[in-house]
């Protein structure tokens, strides 16, 4: 996947998102600490917000081009989105919410109830309500859901930050098997190095509405076991 942003502007009272770039990986993180723009971003490619400028692609399909006055609708974007709260129907059952925008004509191969309940292991799941099931069910059905849209980009913000550590390795285990099972490009957005670097190719570095640099991860973590930024990251520019 390449993803390319192009003088793109959004203003939020005093914070401006402000950002051109272009960098191509299967999974591209967006990494800073809060307040750095990442959810912002994230919301402008799932077209939940519209930027005062600027130019957004994925690969050969442009979903915003200001000047020339086109922003394609949220629904025609082919975008699986997780948002930090899941946004899943808590009086509805797993089977339902996964019915919830699922398009099985327009799947691809391996795109299907069956398989993508068997790689998250949600299959025994399917008739409980959604009150019922813990943090991590809840996060497996949020992926399964994203997934059964037939996407040809998956958008997660933040997914495992109200996750425990030990239930977050065991969640990051399947965002790998997503990964690599279906081969959907991912944009992933964390302020957790260790995330980034177990299941990104690459990063783009955000720090008050502004893109300090891309590059793959070992170029900015520490190889050790706090894996915390280099020195001088985020003094450096893009």
């Amino acid at each position: 996947m390449t993803f390319s942003l192009k003088k793109l502007q959004l203003r939020q009272g005093t914070f401006l998102l402000q950002i051109d770039l272009e960098v191509s990986g299967q999974v591209i993180g967006i990494f800073g600490n809060s307040g750095a723009g990442k959810t912002s971003l994230m919301e402008i490619v799932a077209g939940l917000r519209k930027p005062a400028a600027g130019f957004i692609a994925i690969d050969d399909q442009v979903l915003i081009d200001i000047t020339a006055r086109k922003s394609l609708a949220p629904e025609r974007r082919d975008v699986g989105y997780v948002p930090q709260d899941l946004a899943l129907f808590p009086h509805l059952s797993v089977r339902k919410n996964l019915a919830y925008g699922h398009k099985p004509i327009a799947a691809p191969s391996g795109i299907n109830l069956a398989h993508v309940t068997g790689v998250l292991e949600i299959e025994p799941l399917l008739d409980r309500p959604i009150s019922d099931l813990s943090g991590g069910q809840k996060q497996r059905v949020a992926f399964a859901r994203a997934l059964l849209a037939s996407p040809r980009l998956l958008l997660m913000d933040e997914p495992l930050a109200s996750l425990d550590q030990e239930l977050k390795l065991t969640i990051l285990t399947y965002l790998k098997r997503i990964r690599d099972e279906f081969k959907i490009p991912m944009l992933y957005v964390s302020h957790s190095p260790d995330e980034v670097i177990e299941l990104c190719d690459q990063v783009i570095v955000m720090r008050d509405g502004k893109c300090l640099r891309t590059c793959p991860p070992e170029e900015i973590f520490e190889a050790s076991t706090s894996m915390a930024l280099k020195p001088g990251i985020y003094d450096s520019a893009k």
